[in-house]
C-alpha cells in the first residue's frame, strides 16, 4: 500500500467484496468474528509471561495431551476456548472444528445457526511461545451442506477446492492477517492504536523462481528417496544440477515459514517420512494444509502432497495428515518431478 493512499480497513474491504458479489453478508461477518479473536490472542500471546499464558497445560505436573497426542501448552487451550466463544452465538455458523478437539462442536440450539463451516489450528507453532519465536492462527471455511439436520464430522470432509475463505494470523513483531475469498491474497497489519485490521498488501505475489527452502533436515535419515535426491540437489549449489546455491531457512512455525513464502519466495515442505508414514504425514489437512493451499495458489503459487494438488485430496478422517510441499512455482513443481520420476521408474 502507498504511504499517501487512503487506508483500506479489513471491515471496508470485506464491505467492498460484499457490493462486488464476491461473498455474501453473513461471510463477512464470520471473517470479522474470526479476526476479532485473532486480536484477543494477539493480546494473549504478546502478555507473554507476564500473564501467566507460557508453559504446558495440564495439572500436578502433568501436561495435557491433546487429540494429536501433543502436549498442549496454556496458550493452545486459551486460544482455542477464545475462538469458540467468538464464533458460538453470531449466526453464521453450523459448526466448529479444531486441531485441538476430537469431534466438531456442533452450535447450540439455543443459538441461530448458520450456513457456514469454520475449521481451525488455534496456535500453530505452538511448541516456539516459550522462545518468543513467532506462532500463528490458521482457519478455513466452508459452506455446510443444505438440508441436514444435525451437522457432524462427515460434513467437514470436503476437498480444498470448496473452501470459500482461508487464512491466518501471524503474532510477531506486528500482527498480521493475510486472507483469502478466493479473490486474490491480501495482507492486512494490525493498527494497535486504532484497535482495527489494515490492508498492506493487495494481491500478495509469490516469485516463481526462488533460491530459500524450508524444511526440517533432522528428518533427513527418515525420508523417501525422491526427497532424498531433491534436497541432496538443492545442497550440491551451482555444482549440482539445479545449477544455483540455495539457502535454508526453518522456523518450525507454519505460519511464520509460509509467510516468509509469501512475501518473497521459496518453498516449505513437509514431506512423508518413516516417522509418520503410518499417519499419511505429518501436517493436517483441514487445519494447515489446505487453507495454507488456498493461500498460496491465489498469491500464485502452487501446493502439492509431491503427487497430487493439494486442493484435490479427497478428506478421509477430520484429522487427516498428509505431506506438503508448497510456495513458488516452478520449485514446487521441481520438488514433484522428483516423486514423480521415482514413483515410474518404480513401476517400470
Amino acid at each position: 500500500m502507498s504511504p499517501n493512499a487512503s487506508p483500506v480497513s479489513l471491515t471496508r474491504y470485506l464491505i467492498e467484496e460484499q457490493r462486488e458479489g464476491r461473498i455474501g453478508p453473513n461471510l463477512r461477518l464470520l471473517i470479522e468474528v474470526v479476526a476479532r479473536a485473532c486480536k484477543s490472542i494477539s493480546i494473549a500471546v504478546g502478555k507473554g509471561a507476564l500473564g501467566g499464558v507460557l508453559g504446558d497445560a495440564g495439572t500436578a505436573g502433568e501436561a495435557s495431551i491433546n487429540v494429536q497426542g501433543e502436549a498442549q501448552k496454556k496458550l493452545d487451550v486459551l486460544s482455542n476456548e477464545i475462538l469458540l466463544e467468538a464464533n458460538a452465538w453470531g449466526g453464521h455458523l453450523a459448526a466448529l472444528a479444531s486441531e485441538e478437539m476430537d469431534h466438531c462442536v456442533v452450535i447450540p440450539d439455543e443459538y441461530p445457526r448458520g450456513s457456514y463451516l469454520l475449521l481451525f489450528d488455534p496456535l500453530d507453532g505452538s511448541s516456539n511461545i516459550d522462545v518468543n519465536i513467532s506462532v500463528g492462527t490458521i482457519f478455513s471455511v466452508l459452506r455446510c451442506p443444505d438440508d441436514i439436520a444435525t451437522v457432524g464430522d462427515e460434513h467437514f470432509l470436503q476437498p480444498g477446492t470448496a473452501q470459500v475463505a482461508a487464512g491466518y494470523c501471524t503474532y510477531g513483531p506486528s500482527t498480521m492477517l493475510v486472507l483469502t475469498i478466493g479473490n486474490g491474497t491480501h495482507s492486512f497489519t494490525l493498527d494497535r492504536e486504532i484497535g482495527s485490521f489494515v490492508m498492506t498488501t493487495r494481491g500478495m505475489r509469490i516469485p516463481e523462481e526462488t533460491r530459500e527452502f524450508a524444511v526440517n533436515m533432522s528428518n533427513q535419515r527418515f525420508w523417501e528417496p525422491p526427497m532424498q535426491a531433491y534436497v541432496g540437489d538443492l545442497l550440491a549449489g551451482t555444482q549440482g544440477p539445479r545449477g544455483k546455491d540455495f539457502n535454508m531457512r526453518w522456523v518450525a512455525s507454519m505460519v511464520a515459514d509460509v509467510h516468509r513464502i509469501l512475501t518473497r519466495g521459496g518453498i516449505f515442505s513437509y514431506p512423508l517420512d518413516a516417522k509418520c508414514a503410518d499417519k499419511g504425514g505429518k501436517l493436517r489437512l483441514m487445519y494447515e494444509a489446505n487453507p495454507m493451499a488456498f493461500l498460496v495458489e491465489q498469491a500464485g503459487g502452487e501446493a502439492s502432497t509431491g503427487r497430487q494438488r493439494m486442493l484435490d485430496v479427497a478428506p478421509t478422517g477430520l484429522h487427516q495428515r498428509v505431506p506438503v510441499f508448497l510456495g513458488s512455482k516452478r520449485e514446487v513443481q521441481a520438488a514433484v518431478g522428483y516423486h514423480t520420476r521415482h514413483d515410474m521408474g518404480s513401476a517400470a
